[in-house]
């Protein structure tokens, strides 16, 4: 190799190098402005409600005493959540993956939003043949996925309305997995941003009716670590349908390799 080619391997090196501490530096500053934005509402609630009691002003009823539990259990959601999406988008977040039957997990996810469902009066539809091949996953974090487009659907479908997951071969060596709703739909121009953090279609539904505003956000970066796709399509009247695909488990040589 050439003096010249060294020179030129160490400055691609250099800007790979630059280029990596920009990106760093990025996500730290997204993560302090959505920290500084986020918590400053449920903050500001709690500190008001203590500067009554503080004052005499109000009783320490058991319904005041309540709220501030809710607004502390918001405040440790949003921290969680910002905490995991800004593991997520570094490339940091953890995962142990093993071979997982998704017709079992799909199974679990549906119990587990069954009884909001049922008091919706919302018929859940459950299609996962048996015979596909395994997944290679991290099974804690694919129920993540699936417990927040299940939430995402139940929030946004209509009583006497449907949801439902079905998983079937896509691509060699993929299994996809798509959760329809039969609510409204997603407005068209809307769809390029779902995925993005805090971004609301209906600006109506605040945090404490509408979830933090992260879960589709971080159910992106949870599917693109596990080597896999996320899309979302929709029609007004016809409802909305995410579809995401995961790898197959072929075998213990390629779990070893992956």
């Amino acid at each position: 190799m050439s003096a010249r080619d060294e020179i030129g391997d160490l400055a691609a090196a250099f800007n790979v190098m630059a280029d990596s501490r920009s990106h760093l530096d990025e996500l730290r500053q997204n993560l302090v402005n959505d920290v500084a934005h986020e918590l400053r509402a449920p903050l500001a609630n709690l500190q008001g409600y203590l500067e009554v009691l503080r004052d005499g002003l109000t009783p320490a009823t058991p319904e005041v005493i309540a709220i501030l539990h809710d607004e502390s259990l918001l405040l440790n959601r949003l921290v969680a959540d910002l905490q995991e999406l800004a593991l997520a988008e570094a490339g940091e977040l953890p995962l142990n993956r093993e071979p997982r039957s998704i017709d079992t997990s799909i199974a679990f996810a549906i119990d587990a939003i069954r009884p909001q469902a049922e008091a919706n009066q919302l018929t859940l539809i459950e299609s996962a043949p048996d015979s596909l091949p395994k997944v290679l996953v991290d099974d804690a974090r694919l129920s993540q996925v699936l417990r927040n487009l299940l939430r995402n659907a139940l929030a946004h479908t209509p009583a006497g309305g449907s949801i439902e997951v079905r998983a079937e071969c896509a691509l060699p060596g993929e299994v996809a997995v798509s959760v329809h709703d039969s609510g409204k739909g997603i407005p068209a121009e809307h769809l390029p941003f779902v995925f993005e953090r805090f971004y609301r279609v209906d600006p109506s539904r605040t945090r404490s009716t509408g979830g933090s505003g992260l879960g589709l956000a971080i159910v992106k970066h949870l599917v693109e670590a596990h080597g896999g796709r996320i899309s979302v399509t929709s029609q007004s009247g016809a409802g909305t349908t995410f579809t995401f695909t995961l790898p197959i488990a072929i075998s213990a040589e390629s779990l070893h390799q992956s």
